[in-house]
């Protein structure tokens, strides 16, 4: 079975957590399953910009990225965060080999435009996100081609527009988008939040579509959450079996949700 994880930038947050992850995705190809890993890097992007005295804007979540810092964005993420990630597989005993979107033309993506209101009543703003994308299409063959012989895929996201620009994509849908080209049967969504929770701050193990609709009507699914169950319920249409959103600054946070009957977590079903 192939599992695609998200791997957020704000979950690797120290050696020993990394070095964890690294040796569950490890076990898990060691026992029969195909892990296939996107990662983020917004902490780590943070950093070096604020080192190279460039300031960031968000609106809705979203990185305002313009060449200067796209520069940046790939340099880290491309760069220092994914051959770490390669790195630490690679000395818990697996074969990870790092890659981008740009690679074997993996991710093609176009130009994010945002609709931004500053206030319920005040009338929407087209936002220009700079380079920005969203996917247009995902060849999935070299990463078939790694996992057949025996590699596990590491994907920064950043994708090619039609005129061979660079665009900065959110990991969240870069993960949901190669789930669905590789009929993967989970998607799992590692971030720094335990799951979603009801109105009394308990954790939901499992929600379907029309739960979660209801959840995020009533405010009680609400900021960054929205987006992360947005991504989980497309993936769910798109045909993946079944997404996780798991707290990866829990030790073995993947082989407690994969491995157990309850998991710890929110998983989402058809």
């Amino acid at each position: 079975m192939t599992i695609v994880i998200k791997y957020g930038g704000h979950a690797m947050v120290d050696e020993e957590l990394k070095d964890a992850f690294a040796r569950d995705i490890t076990l898990l190809k060691l026992v029969g399953a195909n892990p296939v890993v996107v990662h983020g890097g917004g902490p780590q992007i943070n950093k070096v910009l604020d080192q190279m005295g460039i300031c960031s804007k968000f609106v809705k979540g979203m990185r305002i990225t313009d060449q200067p810092t796209m520069d940046v964005v790939e340099m880290v993420l491309g760069g220092k965060v994914n051959k770490s990630i390669v790195a630490q597989i690679n000395q818990a005993g697996g074969r990870a080999v790092g890659l981008s979107g740009k690679d074997g033309g993996l991710i093609k993506a176009r130009k994010m435009t945002i609709m931004h209101k500053e206030t319920a009543d005040s009338p929407p703003e087209i936002i220009d996100p700079g380079l920005v994308g969203e996917v247009t299409a995902v060849n999935p063959r070299i990463i078939e081609t790694l996992t057949r012989e025996g590699f596990i895929p590491i994907i920064a996201p950043v994708g090619t527009g039609d005129n061979g620009e660079t665009f900065n994509i959110n990991a969240d849908l870069v993960a949901s988008h190669v789930a669905t080209a590789l009929k993967a049967g989970r998607l799992i969504l590692v971030t720094d939040v335990d799951g979603v929770k009801d109105q009394q701050d308990n954790l939901l193990s499992s929600l379907d579509a029309h739960a979660a609709a209801s959840l995020i009507d009533e405010g009680v699914i609400a900021g960054g959450m929205i987006p992360k169950v947005n991504c989980a319920l497309d993936a769910i249409s798109w045909g993946v079996n079944k997404v996780h959103i798991i707290n990866g600054r829990r030790r073995h946070a993947l082989l407690l949700e994969l491995l157990t009957d309850k998991g710890i977590g929110t998983e989402f079903k058809a």
